[in-house]
């Protein structure tokens, strides 16, 4: 079978194309240009989008000499700028807290990368990542993307807005392994990305730089509107947060929702930080067809840590039992999952 690889340079991607190669597979590399320099200053941290990118592609296309495979590389800078950084400064500015790597999946890397490639010529049957989770095909026929072996690794969150046509067409050969278990393949075969450090966030410079808004002052007040304090621009706080804040009281206050009409930045106690109901906008639906009933299950409200619940979850309403969840971020991602850990849906905290 002949498999594209989306080669990054790192650990995972590298065993993931050593892999397949060893399996028998006809194997091509294919790596995402995403930095323009001039563009954006960046920093020098492990991310996503950042000024190191060359150095990435450069391992990227000596693994693949190394182990002889074919290895490309294209240019998606002005689609990831137009898309993915637009949508984050847009969506900061609305006091919304973007999730730009849920947007990159389902438009870049498993979007516009393969479709380029194809455009320039390359065939291949499946595109295969890195990504640590797994997919299912359903007794319905639809596919679904679930949990990863590795709980501290699963990026299946990162997924749910992959389509029906992009998951038939996808393969995650990491999905039951450990991380550990990658990086002890690594070294054994050699590799040299077997000890290089995880990239941490989508950019490695200040976000505040995307953004590109002067400071703006405005009031820190709580929920009754009394002024506690100072800010200079609410797109720099996200729900939930509590250290950094700049005001101080006998109990921690914790920020509980972005005005961005009033230009305010709202906190409250801990307690007052939870939630037993929101909406959910924009749905996109996985391991079930859309429907309105009402569905028992778990959900994750961010990246990290494990689904929560019991929830349920109908037309568009997510309602929490007990005290509710913590935290809940308006322009974060909602995702659903069954008893199985298969993505029922997910869509956009409203």
């Amino acid at each position: 079978m002949k498999i594209a690889v989306g080669l990054s340079g790192g650990v995972d991607s590298s065993v993931v194309a050593l892999m397949l190669k060893e399996a028998g597979h006809d194997v091509v590399g294919i790596t995402m240009r995403l930095w323009r320099e001039g563009r954006y200053r960046g920093g020098d941290r492990a991310a996503c989008f950042g000024p190191n990118e060359e150095n990435s592609i450069a391992q990227a296309a000596d693994f693949a000499k190394a182990i002889g495979i074919e290895h490309r590389v294209f240019d998606c800078f002005e689609e990831y700028d137009g898309e993915i950084i637009r949508y984050f400064r847009e969506a900061s500015l609305m006091g919304l807290t973007p999730n730009p790597c849920v947007i990159c999946n389902a438009e870049i890397k498993f979007g516009l990368l393969p479709r380029v490639a194809r455009k320039c010529g390359l065939e291949f049957e499946r595109f295969a990542t890195g990504h640590y989770a797994r997919i299912e095909q359903c007794g319905s026929g639809r596919y679904a993307v679930c949990r990863a072996a590795d709980e501290k690794k699963d990026q299946s969150y990162f997924l749910y807005r992959l389509s029906q046509e992009q998951l038939a067409g996808t393969m995650f050969p990491l999905g039951g392994m450990t991380k550990n278990e990658v990086r002890e393949l690594a070294a054994a075969k050699g590799l040299s990305t077997a000890d290089r450090l995880d990239s941490q966030d989508f950019y490695s410079g200040d976000k505040n730089e995307l953004i590109g808004e002067a400071d703006r002052e405005g009031e820190i007040v709580d929920l009754s509107g009394k002024v506690l304090g100072r800010h200079s621009g609410f797109w720099r706080y996200t729900v939930g947060q509590r250290k950094g804040i700049g005001v101080y009281g006998p109990e921690p206050h914790y920020v509980i929702r972005l005005d961005a009409c009033r230009n305010q930045v709202v906190v409250g106690s801990r307690q007052e930080a939870f939630r037993r109901e929101f909406c959910v906008k924009d749905i996109k639906w996985m391991a079930s067809s859309p429907t309105e009933k009402a569905i028992p299950c778990r959900v994750k409200i961010r990246s990290t840590g494990v689904p929560l619940g019991p929830v349920v979850f109908e037309n568009g309403i997510c309602r929490a039992e007990g005290e509710g969840l913590f935290g809940v971020a308006p322009g974060q991602s909602a995702v659903f999952y069954d008893d199985s850990d298969r993505i029922i849906c997910g869509g956009v905290i409203g």
